[in-house]
């Protein structure tokens, strides 16, 4: 099979794989080498920070051991194969970059013989990019679940960033659909590069404080720009509540940079498949990412966002409204007094806006024409926020407050909340 049929078959089979953001890097670049990682100004993939970037998004082989329901790839699916040689990988990269097409790679790939044999080609293709090419560029490699944490570590050391799919929430639920699969053998991994990471840093801290007083310390990179995940929605019957729980303890005890939320898509048919007749559940992935960012932005916790009681999402309001209709009683907050955090918290201010205003009334007291210049959403705000005590909002009851604040757009805009305005 020619490159440019493998191209086409391995591009398909990655495209189900959503976790490929890409921030940028710190990794230091060889002298004489081709492309740059730090903060690459291109398409095609987001950044944390909300830029686009552009990546070559293949898998190294849709061949694979395993036979997961949910998977396109999966070994009992006859569907054409197909699979690359390092040396193929990284001069398709190489290629690409020279046309600008891209400006760094996605590499992922289903288990050929074992997690082991993967991790191996992996690590050649991305060694062959790194060492022969001196290619400079950002690379985002998928850690193989049950692959040793020696062959792991290596990877690690070429890459900027790493992921470890979680796929399925709950031990249930991979023994349902992924028996082949472990939770350990997900985590584990997982567990290693956040450990490896942490370390990196703080030898990074050590060198600094070394360097200051003239001695010198060897500071290798492992993964500099963080590790990430994916769960799938919709597959199993797990609650918004156990995914956000889930979601919460990966940043709080893994330090994972972002968690992605992929609605589950039918590819296939089978007895543990969810029979979706309609079309994927994609306002429930968008809402998990809009709980999502309160976790990281905007200080909440998951408890305040859903708990045992209501352990679903509301679809008719985004989760940062329905949160403020449960808790009127601590509204209105007035803007010249509320601290950031509370501020953070009315329906209609995102993490700019909010920044924004706590610098501009320290020059002087706000108002409320001040607050729209400043980037608050007012029509939402309103409802929520007085400025000395003066209140412009409509005093509405609850019921009329969710008809107002129900983001009936959202049913229609599906894309990714980018935009913290958005709450």
């Amino acid at each position: 099979m020619d490159i440019i049929n493998k191209l086409s078959i391995l591009a398909d089979a990655a495209k189900y794989d959503v976790s490929c953001s890409s921030s940028g890097s710190t990794r230091a670049n060889q002298p004489g080498g081709i492309g740059n990682a730090y903060k690459a100004g291109i398409c095609h993939t987001w950044t944390d920070d909300g830029r686009c970037v552009s990546l070559l998004k293949i898998l190294l082989s849709n061949d694979c051991i395993y036979d997961c329901a949910y998977c396109v790839n999966r070994r009992s699916n006859d569907r054409p194969r197909a699979t690359f040689s390092p040396n193929e990988v990284a001069d398709l990269t190489i290629n690409f970059y020279r046309r600008n097409y891209i400006e760094g790679l996605f590499l992922s790939s289903g288990v050929l013989r074992s997690p082991d044999d993967t991790m191996i080609n992996l690590i050649r293709a991305v060694t062959i990019l790194r060492k022969e090419h001196r290619f400079n560029g950002y690379v985002h490699a998928k850690a193989i679940p049950g692959a040793s944490a020696y062959l792991i570590e290596q990877l690690g050391l070429l890459v900027d960033r790493m992921s470890v799919n979680i796929e399925l929430p709950t031990e249930q639920s991979l023994g349902m659909l992924a028996p082949q699969k472990t939770r350990d053998s997900i985590f584990a991994p997982m567990r290693f590069i956040s450990s490896r990471i942490n370390e990196a840093k703080e030898t990074k801290r050590q060198s600094l404080q070394k360097t200051q007083k003239n001695l010198s310390l060897s500071v290798s990179r492992f993964v500099p720009a963080g590790q990430t995940t994916q769960l799938i929605i919709g597959a199993t019957p797990e609650t918004d509540l156990s995914i956000l729980r889930l979601s919460e303890g990966l940043y709080g005890k893994l330090g994972l940079k972002r968690v992605y939320y992929s609605a589950y898509m039918a590819v296939n048919e089978g007895r543990n498949l969810p029979a979706l007749v309609t079309a994927p559940p994609l306002l429930r992935e968008h809402r998990l990412y809009q709980a999502d960012w309160l976790l990281r932005f905007y200080g909440f916790t998951t408890a305040e966002i859903v708990d045992e009681r209501s352990p679903s999402l509301d679809m008719e309001l985004d989760p940062k409204a329905a949160w403020a209709l449960r808790n009127l009683n601590l509204f209105p907050l007035d803007v010249n007094k509320a601290d950031y955090e509370q501020i953070l918290r009315i329906p209609g201010i995102g993490v700019k806006s909010a920044k924004r205003l706590v610098v501009a009334r320290r020059a002087r007291r706000l108002r409320h024409e001040d607050l729209k210049k400043l980037g608050v959403v007012m029509k939402r705000a309103n409802h929520f926020l007085t400025c000395d005590g003066r209140a412009e909002g409509m005093t509405a009851s609850p019921e009329r407050l969710k008809f107002f604040l129900s983001d009936k757009p959202a049913r229609q805009q599906l894309t990714l909340p980018f935009d913290p305005v958005l709450f």
